[in-house]
């Protein structure tokens, strides 16, 4: 079993280690679209080296939208590939103002074929099915082939597993009856017996087996508002499992997310969580922690930031930082220091951006790094609009889109990622400007790894 204290060890023998961070509840903005990723309710598939996040569309709100796939090599950044599922104009499963929900995908060796599961229903939540589709490529165009009550009851949260003879698995919130274990065919196309009934009402399950312990984890029901979620083990699906435990710092709501997957890496496994907002589905962001495994006892600390190395199965605690304060940069056109009673400092610098005569810029000049690494750099910001804003962030000339998705209150800084090349030593420089024409975030201060 890996340790932080192992990983640490390792980092600090490679000067030149990568220190991208995964920063739970951040701003995750896709390498090729300068936008928030959307993949919610997702679940992961890895095929050799890259890994593929599947997950619902929420940019405009509940309604069923598209199923979008996202890869990445690092689980830090990651890239828009295509949408496996759009909204249909027609009367439908997939047609306006309809819910498809927690898409899960397994690969069949039989078929060759990726077997998409999800949760499809009214907006009532009145129909509580699950929809089909497969395809032939794990990001390619799916077929849809319908939607059904598995052996007749209902389904609402659902998850997929595989298990290592390829034998598949749906995990099903059957709401009248309990959280449900039910055996696929062998194409896994449908359903074919029940393997395990929990009668607890616990939805969002995911599946994790580890040296022939099975792991489930999942949430109680509480709508969009998060709780302590749990987890059970056994050594048979068929049972028996042990009673519900937290793995979470009690009280903590799961650090303010709900279950979606997790994720194995090396001798343990990642939770991937969500953060909900209700009331703005697009600004929902992600919550992926390590998990700590001994025995059978699952616990799960908090980090701000986190740093995982999927090439040798560890992870590391996020590296120590400096914080150059916005109001100690260098503003230029438009942008001007702001009160920010919730910014380090009471201060942050914002109109920077805008389409007037001097568009705002923010400079962060001699900005230090130990080492030349890829490295994540935090951003603390405040965005007091109910959507996304966007600025270009140039380092050390080289520029990308990022982009701030609303702050909780208009007063309390978020944090969005920026992942960049630094150079050895104190000649970094980091430049604020407009994307657009538009006005980007008010800037509290940048968070850069020490080494």
């Amino acid at each position: 079993m890996f340790s932080p204290r192992a990983t640490l060890l390792l980092l600090a023998a490679t000067a030149a280690q990568a220190t991208l961070q995964i920063i739970p509840g951040a701003t995750w903005t896709a390498t090729n679209t300068g936008t928030h990723v959307q993949a919610h309710g997702a679940g992961i598939i890895q095929e050799s080296s890259t890994y593929y996040l599947i997950g619902e569309d929420k940019t405009d709100g509940s309604a069923f939208q598209n199923i979008n796939c996202y890869s990445s090599t690092n689980l830090v950044e990651w890239t828009y590939v295509g949408a496996l599922l759009s909204q249909t104009a027609s009367v439908g499963d997939l047609g306006p103002d309809r819910v498809v929900e927690r898409p899960k995908l397994i690969y069949n060796d039989d078929t060759g074929l990726y077997v998409m599961y999800m949760h499809i229903d009214d907006i009532s939540y009145g129909e509580a099915k699950v929809g089909v589709a497969t395809s032939s490529e794990v990001c390619g165009t799916y077929t849809y082939r319908g939607s059904f009550q598995p052996l007749g009851f209902q389904s609402r949260d659902l998850g997929l597993f595989r298990d290592e003879d390829g034998s598949g698995y749906l995990l099903t919130e059957d709401r009248e009856n309990g959280l449900r274990i039910d055996a696929l065919s062998a194409d896994y196309l449908n359903v074919t017996e029940p393997v395990y009934l929990w009668s607890d009402s616990i939805e969002a399950p995911a599946l994790f087996k580890r040296d022939g312990t099975y792991y489930m984890f999942g949430s109680h029901l509480t709508g969009w508002d998060p709780n302590d979620n749990v987890y059970s083990t056994a050594t048979s699906l068929a049972g028996p499992w042990s009673a519900w435990a937290t793995f979470a710092d009690v009280g903590s709501d799961t650090y303010d997310s709900q279950t979606n997957y997790i994720l194995p890496l090396g001798d343990g496994a990642v939770y991937l969580g969500d953060r909900w907002v209700s009331t703005n589905l697009m600004r929902s962001t992600y919550v992926w922690l390590p998990l700590t495994i001994d025995g059978t006892s699952v616990s799960m600390a908090n980090h701000v930031n986190w740093t995982p190395d999927v090439a040798a199965g560890t992870w590391a605690v996020g590296p120590s930082e400096t914080s150059p304060e916005a109001e100690s940069a260098t503003p230029g056109g438009e942008a001007v220091e702001v009160a920010c009673s919730g910014c380090s400092g009471g201060e942050a610098v914002g109109y920077i951006g805008g389409d007037e005569a001097s568009p705002g810029t923010l400079t962060f000049s001699g900005v230090s790094s130990g080492v030349a690494t890829r490295s994540t750099i935090r951003i603390k910001y405040e965005n007091g609009n109910t959507a996304q804003r966007f600025a270009n962030v140039s380092v050390n000339g080289v520029s990308k889109v990022v982009a701030f998705l609303p702050t909780e209150d208009g007063n309390t800084p978020g944090s969005s990622s920026l992942h960049v090349d630094l150079k050895a030593g104190a000649s970094n420089t980091v430049v604020f400007s407009t994307s657009g024409g538009a006005y980007g975030p008010d800037v509290d201060r940048i968070m850069v790894p020490v080494s």
